[in-house]
């Protein structure tokens, strides 16, 4: 066994993923650690030659691409068993791999087929001199967190939100791209067409500003208020569950541990009480205000600057004054 870390590159329609660059960021700090520890980057598609060549500033050793015409969708089958291969070549340390819905589907079927463990949806990742991966995870509702460790099976596996870590800003000076060849079988299952749901906006895991909207400010004004702040600051509207469960806002638009993990320049929370849930989904924010009529809420907690009063009607003052000072 080798002591290199595997990092999982995703891409979707030759786009690679961010997550998978904060991957090898991540990667590349723990093996920091580890003296002789490698990044090894793995990337899988049907033009993933071409991706492969764009990691090469992601920090890692070396990049691994498996490029096949059956690799244009993904299909369990098909990627497992090219990550599979991918483990027996590189016979690594540990495995990281993104916490997006290809990566949760991935991973499981993966960690069953090379016998190991699998820790899910980590927050947090240590790796000690020995190699052992310190794995961190939200458990029991979000209301303590557990560090998991894989003492007597290797590679060890965890997945990560996208969002969590950072990415690398050091690049080894020699990277290495190698082509993994792998026979594949026909595919038991056949993609006749690929359906993508229109999003109004961006991803908001990658907005720089969010102005996010609990049950304090879930009416219908307070709602096109929030839509109308985050259009005139050039970022995106979340929420928190409350207002999921009530179908106000779609799913992709919650933060929180159910939700996505999100870290912008500024998070604007209006009538968030700030649930752990919600707080473990944007506690990382650059800065953090905090709008709420409950001067004893936990959103106070993390805030940069805390606002005791209505979310209802600071939300059109702020406009306002936006407005103003764009003129």
């Amino acid at each position: 066994m080798s002591k290199d870390i595997l990092v999982y590159v995703e891409q979707r329609a030759g786009v690679i993923q961010n997550v998978g660059y904060e991957l090898c960021g991540e990667a590349r700090r723990l093996a920091s650690n580890v003296e002789g520890a490698k990044v090894v980057a793995l990337v899988i598609g049907d033009t993933s030659s071409k991706q492969a060549e764009e990691l090469r500033k992601s920090g890692a050793d070396i990049i691994y691409y498996v490029e096949d015409k059956c690799l244009k969708h993904y299909l369990n089958e098909t990627y497992t068993k090219a990550f599979e291969e991918a483990v027996k070549e590189v016979n690594p340390n540990a495995v990281l791999i993104g916490a997006s819905s290809i990566g949760r589907d991935l991973a499981p079927r993966l960690s069953a087929r090379i016998n190991t463990g699998l820790t899910a949806d980590c927050t947090k990742l240590e790796m000690d001199a020995d190699g052992s991966l310190y794995s961190t995870r939200p458990a029991f509702g979000g209301n303590l967190f557990a560090t998991i460790i894989c003492p007597n099976h290797r590679p060890q596996m965890s997945t990560v939100r996208p969002g969590v870590m950072k990415r690398t800003d050091s690049v080894p000076e020699v990277v290495e791209v190698r082509e993994l060849k792998v026979k594949f079988d026909t595919p038991k299952v056949e993609v006749l067409e690929d359906v993508k749901q229109k999003q109004e906006v961006g991803k908001i895991e990658d907005a720089k500003h969010l102005v996010a909207v609990g049950r304090g400010c879930g009416n219908d004004e307070s709602l096109e208020n929030a839509k109308v702040l985050a259009d005139l600051l050039g970022g995106s509207v979340a929420t928190a569950r409350s207002l999921v469960d009530e179908g106000k806002l779609p799913q992709d638009k919650q933060v929180g541990q159910t939700g996505k993990t999100v870290r912008p320049d500024l998070y604007l929370a209006f009538g968030i009480s700030g649930a752990v849930q919600h707080l473990a989904g944007m506690e990382d924010s650059d800065y953090i205000i905090a709008i709420n009529k409950d001067k004893g809420a936990s959103i106070f907690n993390v805030a940069d600057l805390g606002i005791v009063g209505d979310g209802n009607a600071i939300l059109p003052l702020v406009i306002e004054e936006i407005k103003n000072l764009q003129k």
